[in-house]
């Protein structure tokens, strides 16, 4: 593995490996045989407008960007060093992976162990400016211009978070992956972990998809870009837990849920 790429295990902890591999061995197959199937909507649009208004979309942005870019280019060569690209291998279409590139906003400083420490320890001060206001995402436009992404679809994921989801979550990937995916519907158990919300609304899109939602989630997008007090606690990259798998209940949990989960069972002596 090159040095500028992150690899996926070095973002996963042995305790986290262990919690996503016992959910698997206890919940998944459960999931798998109770979850309702997806039914992505097969249109004209799907299958060759939403391609056509990426295009246009990405080439206008990106060409337009370029001067921000080549300026944050530079100012991370004096912020991190060289390499000025991070890259990590991410799920797309059809589970088919590709590369994604952004400018790096952390450094890569490790624990004993050889892991990356918590990106709440490695982001830099610029790195916040920059991942609060969303510019850590302007080169992604190159990636939705090759055809790996789309403006509007379900965030790519890395596959390590890929292979711990139920059939029904994989296939969120039966679009092209997206700059991001708004939030469009309540589902049950979205109040005991952010990832059902995610994956559910995620999987409502891939059934639901049109040029008007589009339209309407772009519109959504802008305004969540111009959020900034939202982004506070995500730019400083605290608060980061992967999700890693299923409760009993069938609900996408993260690793904080998880432990959250542990600790009462302790209390009340389970």
């Amino acid at each position: 593995m090159s040095n500028n790429t992150v690899g996926n295990n070095s973002l996963i902890s042995s305790e986290e490996e262990k919690a996503a591999q016992l959910l698997r061995e206890q919940n998944l197959k459960r999931k798998n045989e109770t979850a309702e199937k997806v039914n992505p909507k097969n249109t004209f649009y799907t299958r060759y407008g939403k391609r056509f208004f990426d295009i246009i979309i990405s080439l206008i942005a990106f060409t337009v960007l370029l001067p921000v870019n080549l300026i944050l280019g530079i100012c991370t060569f004096f912020d991190v060093g060289r390499p000025l690209i991070f890259k990590q291998t991410r799920v797309g279409k059809n589970g088919k992976t590709f590369t994604i590139v952004k400018f790096r906003n952390m450094n890569e400083k490790k624990d004993s162990d050889g892991k990356l420490l918590p990106p709440s320890q490695r982001v830099t001060k610029f790195g916040k400016i920059v991942r609060k206001l969303s510019l850590d995402e302007l080169l992604n436009f190159w990636s939705v211009l090759k055809g790996d992404m789309s403006i509007i679809g379900p965030r790519p994921q890395p596959v390590f978070i890929y292979d711990r989801m139920c059939d029904r979550h994989k296939m969120r990937t039966a679009v092209r992956p997206g700059l991001e995916c708004p939030r469009m519907i309540h589902v049950p158990g979205e109040e005991v972990c952010k990832f059902q919300r995610t994956f559910e609304n995620d999987v409502w899109y891939v059934e639901n998809v049109s040029f008007l939602l589009d339209v309407k989630m772009v519109l959504h997008l802008i305004k969540m870009v111009f959020t900034f007090k939202k982004r506070g606690a995500q730019a400083a990259g605290k608060d980061v837990s992967y999700f890693i798998g299923y409760d009993e209940n069938g609900i996408a949990i993260s690793m904080n849920v998880y432990r959250e989960m542990q600790k009462k069972k302790e209390e009340v002596g389970v």
